[in-house]
């Protein structure tokens, strides 16, 4: 153990160890929303007072198998090791020839390089395992968020119980300033939803964006939620801004949130204090 306190040592078992959760990372962003939509259509079945179908095939992370999309090759062990698999494979399904979508070597790549960021910033201890898992999540809602525009429950809720949790013993912030974080973080988007709604008649945003800001408030306190949400909406803007006059989003054509609250909440993780004095410094 008294090797893992060394932090070169620590960011390199960190940085292999994100490249394998990056793998299971690809899996929870692909599986989850459909254990999601085929939970919401059992339960309108029900309400319908329709039976459920008993023969169902069982979904969820661990089943069935991954997959070819293309020509259902099952894909084994060896075909599924984080990136090098992708690279020998060309990119392409080892059955059929098809395609393999880059993005699930780049999550991995993600993954790996900021869990060892990581582990290099906060070391050894409490902090650098919840900033871990803090991570880990925000990767999982940002591309689940990209691609259905959901911030499921599961993954926010645990989130927000777990950052009280961890700052009972005040590892990011004080008790009071978590428990303030939570409850501020939600209003503060809920309100914003509201003012929005009942001025346009529109959903500007998802109850998700409410509860993925308290789970950030909660981990990292009250004070660091006017950077977090100054940051998420200036990276929106632009982004928004952008893809309208290269004209690859229509718009009408709603943009999730979700990454920009992710990616705000990271920074302030990492750098939250100097951010917030340097941006007091220049008011």
């Amino acid at each position: 153990m008294s090797a893992l306190r060394d932090p070169l040592v620590f960011a390199a078992l960190c940085t292999l160890l994100g490249l394998f959760v990056g793998s299971f990372l690809n899996v929870v962003i692909h599986r989850l929303p459909v254990m999601m939509e085929r939970e919401w259509q059992a339960e309108a079945a029900s309400l319908r007072g329709e039976e459920a179908d008993g023969e169902a095939q069982v979904f969820n992370i661990a089943t069935p198998r991954s997959r070819c999309p293309h020509c259902g090759h099952a894909i084994g062990a060896l075909e599924n090791i984080p990136v090098v698999s992708y690279l020998v494979l060309r990119g392409r399904c080892r059955h059929c020839s098809a395609p393999i979508g880059v993005r699930y070597p780049l999550v991995e790549i993600a993954c790996a390089a900021l869990s060892g960021f990581t582990a290099l910033h906060f070391g050894y201890g409490l902090a650098g395992a919840g900033a871990l898992i803090f991570l880990w999540a925000m990767i999982a809602l940002c591309f689940i968020d990209l691609d259905t525009q959901l911030l499921p429950d599961s993954i926010t809720l645990p989130l927000l119980w777990l950052g009280l949790l961890l700052n009972l013993d005040s590892t990011f912030t004080d008790l009071a300033g978590a428990v303030v974080g939570a409850a501020a973080g939600y209003l503060a988007l809920w309100s914003v939803f509201w003012l929005f709604k009942l001025t346009t008649g529109k959903e500007g945003m998802g109850y998700g964006d409410f509860k993925l800001l308290a789970a950030i408030g909660a981990w990292l306190g009250w004070q660091i939620l006017p950077l977090t949400i100054m940051l998420s909406s200036l990276v929106g803007a632009v982004v928004g801004v952008a893809l309208i006059v290269l004209r690859k989003h229509g718009r009408e054509i709603p943009i999730p949130f979700g990454p920009y609250l992710a990616a705000a909440g990271l920074l302030a993780l990492y750098w939250g204090k100097p951010l917030t004095e340097a941006y007091l410094g220049l008011l």
